[in-house]
């Protein structure tokens, strides 16, 4: 509905600091449940203050939040595998020209979606929403969360607008290989690419609506309704794509399943956030000196998820010069995005909320517990999770996607990217962990500085490495300009007292990737005894990944407990509920 509620004074003082200076109030951190998404559960403690009482709230582990995140992720993963089964079979990858127009209409609002939308302006958004949640109470709160959201959505709008109009002459600038295809010299790849990028282009606004709205109940730590919103998108496209008979049919359903789903998505958080006492409603735009100050403070991240969004265009600029290739790094990314949406946005989205109240607090033990435990605990799932890349990629492409338009050369060509992505995906999961410990103190502005820096990195070396190895050069810079912004980011965080590994931590990392690598040397030498056992014993592909992999998970169990890295009485503690507090309010975790 239309704003008609007379202007008031909320935001709890953004602007009353520079934006460099952290918040010097608590957020509020109780409250039971984001894509696959998040958790559902207290992530901290500390004292919310409201205007009639002050509430103490039990102190919660983030791994135990990030596990149960983790869990409603691995759901819709499983259900988004599926998915990707699907296109892969109908649409291929170097056998039609509709994959690599697919992945392109894909690709390219998901580019403004993690800048606009996932990127800086929640970043700066959160904090900000907490503190007035915590200082000026929930309408106050509701009201800057509406006019976010309006100015949001109203960016992201004249965004779409533009790209529908200019998308043409757009797709010369980021696939300029599909103009100039020698396997498609009447430029069918070309046409359809810029068609399908037109029916996704309003998934845009749909999308900014929804990542601000997951803010919005992060905020109040309620993650359930974010956590099931991707596994809409995973239905509603397996309905449009399995029906179809021919590579272009798919391309094409499912760019409308897209938009279907961005909708539906907007929609089921909205409910969600008025599920969770919120009253966040449409309204006209207006720039008050909340939200300008939010703008402000959203600048710098901007810049930073831009460089992040950069490295993907170059590549794509890049890949188009490769028939297939578009497509061979969408199905490596696939892969090695399992264990960066499992473990990565995960620990990192319940960790942003305890960091806020540990630094607002000044509770410099907490802060070093919290980024210690998250850390040990991402790279304990993440280590074993690059070692299967790296050991067996072919192996784990072959089996799960050679069928259909996917032949076995599309799985020799992305099993080479997948490789190099492995190697990465630590960097890629420390990022996620790492930009917090700047978040929480309202620093956006050294992110963006070391990203900018991994983006000179990533160009350098895509560009070079390309012409030296081909299209799997792309996956090797990405995974370089990872590591590089990993090491900026720490090395800042050191200087600056911010957090250093504690020498625990250090131990436990050496014996995590001690275990890691034993593991790896298992997994390769399957991988390469594969011919042997797969047809005398399982008879099946698909039944033997599985169960190497399963045989894998357990071996990996007694490395950690061998090399007491992990011991069982830690997990049990990790997976125990803390008591309430004494008199406390005490948060629900029940489903919605």
């Amino acid at each position: 509905m239309l704003d008609r509620d007379p202007p008031r004074r909320y935001g709890a003082r953004v602007t009353d600091q520079p934006p460099d200076e952290p918040l010097t109030t608590r957020p509020p951190v109780d409250g039971p449940g984001m894509d696959a998404p998040l958790a559902d559960g207290p992530l901290s403690d500390g004292l919310i203050e409201t205007s009639t009482a002050t509430v103490a709230a039990p102190r919660q582990s983030v791994i135990r939040s990030s596990m149960i995140y983790s869990g409603l992720t691995l759901i819709s993963r499983v259900m988004g595998f599926a998915r990707d089964l699907a296109i892969s079979y109908t649409m291929g990858a170097s056998a039609t020209v509709a994959a690599d127009a697919y992945n392109t209409a894909l690709m390219f609002p998901n580019v403004f979606r993690r800048i606009f939308a996932e990127g800086a302006f929640a970043s700066a958004f959160v904090p900000a929403y907490a503190k007035s949640l915590a200082k000026d109470g929930e309408e106050a709160a509701d009201i800057l969360a509406a006019d976010a959201m309006a100015v949001l959505t109203t960016a992201t709008l004249a965004i779409m607008i533009v790209a529908e109009l200019g998308m043409t002459y757009i797709m010369y600038v980021i696939s300029p290989g599909y103009a100039h295809d020698p396997q498609d010299p009447t430029h069918i790849k070309f046409g359809l690419a810029v068609w399908l990028t037109r029916i996704t282009m309003p998934y845009l606004p749909c999308m900014a609506i929804y990542a601000h709205l997951s803010g919005v109940l992060n905020a109040r730590g309620r993650f359930i309704f974010s956590a099931l919103a991707p596994t809409l998108l995973n239905l509603v496209m397996l309905a449009a794509v399995l029906p179809q008979k021919t590579a272009v049919g798919a391309a094409t359903a499912a760019s409308w399943g897209v938009l279907v789903a961005g909708v539906l998505q907007a929609g089921l958080l909205w409910w969600g956030v008025s599920r969770s006492g919120g009253r966040v409603d449409f309204r006209w735009p207006r720039l008050t000196p909340e939200i300008k100050a939010l703008i402000w403070l959203a600048i710098p991240g901007a810049f930073a998820a831009s460089a992040t969004q950069i490295n993907i265009l170059i590549s794509n600029v890049l890949a188009s010069q490769v028939h297939g290739a578009r497509s061979w790094l969408a199905t490596a990314d696939r892969l090695y995005q399992l264990p960066l949406g499992l473990v990565g946005v995960a620990i990192g989205v319940a960790l942003l909320p305890r960091l806020s109240t540990a630094v607002q607090s000044g509770d410099s033990r907490e802060s070093q517990g919290a980024m210690d435990e998250a850390i040990v605990f991402a790279l304990a799932l993440t280590l074993p999770a690059a070692a299967a890349l790296m050991a067996m990629p072919y192996f784990l492409i072959d089996a799960l996607f050679v069928r259909g338009e996917f032949q076995a050369v599309d799985a020799q060509q992305t099993a080479a990217a997948l490789f190099h992505y492995g190697w990465g995906v630590p960097a890629f999961v420390l990022i996620r962990i790492l930009a917090p410990a700047f978040f929480a103190r309202q620093d956006t502005k050294s992110p963006m500085r070391f990203a900018l820096i991994s983006v000179a990195v990533n160009v350098v070396f895509g560009i070079t490495l390309f012409h030296f190895i081909g299209f799997q050069g792309i996956a090797a810079a990405t995974a370089i300009a990872s590591w590089v912004n990993v090491g900026l980011m720490m090395g800042a965080l050191v200087r600056r007292g911010f957090y250093n590994p504690s020498p625990e931590a250090l131990a436990r990392l050496m014996k995590l990737l001690a275990a890691s690598m034993v593991l790896g040397v298992l997994m390769g030498l399957a991988s390469v005894l594969r011919p042997y056992y797969e047809t005398q014993i399982f008879h099946r592909k698909e039944v033997a990944v599985v169960i190497v992999s399963g045989i894998s998970l357990l071996i990996y169990g007694a490395l950690l407990m061998g090399f007491r890295a992990v011991t069982p009485a830690e997990v049990r503690a990790a997976l125990k509920r803390s008591p309430k507090a004494k008199g406390a309010a005490g948060p629900s975790v029940d489903l919605p």
